[in-house]
């Protein structure tokens, strides 16, 4: 979770730097080239300014709500925010281990899938032994837990 704050920090670090600094000297330049009504620049910088200013809100609601994530909440012995669940793929007779994030940290790539995914979504709650059934894109999959650790055996561990 430190990491997706870190992200989100720097990526807020950047654009309060880009609001505060350069597009004022943007918006402060276009308008020495004069009239307004039909200056290209003036009106891309200031586009831009409201760009800026609406990711760097949406960027704060969002470390607000990870401010508000009650670990304890999380339940101990069951899939969810921040386990890793190995589960065996019951048609393909193959096992694939799934890390539960965020959906800022999703990457199926590195099967770090988010808790809302359709996957993410079947699993939470469940332990070992559990068979759920996940309906994708690609057609129904049969998943069947075989091993989970939750972020507090994680975070025993580290």
């Amino acid at each position: 979770m430190n990491d997706i704050r870190k992200k989100l920090q720097e990526e807020i670090t950047v654009l309060e730097h880009e609001l505060r600094t350069e597009l004022p000297k943007e918006i402060l330049t276009a308008r020495a080239h004069g009239d307004l009504s039909e200056n290209a620049e003036y009106h891309a910088a200031k586009e831009r300014q409201g760009l800026v200013n609406a990711r760097l809100n949406k960027l704060r609601q969002r470390v607000a709500e990870l401010a508000m994530i009650d670990f304890t909440k999380i339940p101990h012995g069951k899939a969810g925010l921040g386990s890793e669940v190995t589960v065996l793929d019951t048609g393909k007779d193959e096992e694939v281990t799934y890390n539960l994030v965020m959906s800022e940290d999703a990457d199926a790539g590195k099967n770090m899938i988010s808790t809302t995914s359709p996957i993410g979504r079947a699993l939470l709650g469940k332990t070992v032994g559990d068979t759920v059934k996940v309906t994708s894109p690609g057609g129904t999959k049969e998943l069947e837990i075989v091993t989970l650790r939750t972020v507090h055996d994680l975070a025993a561990t580290d």
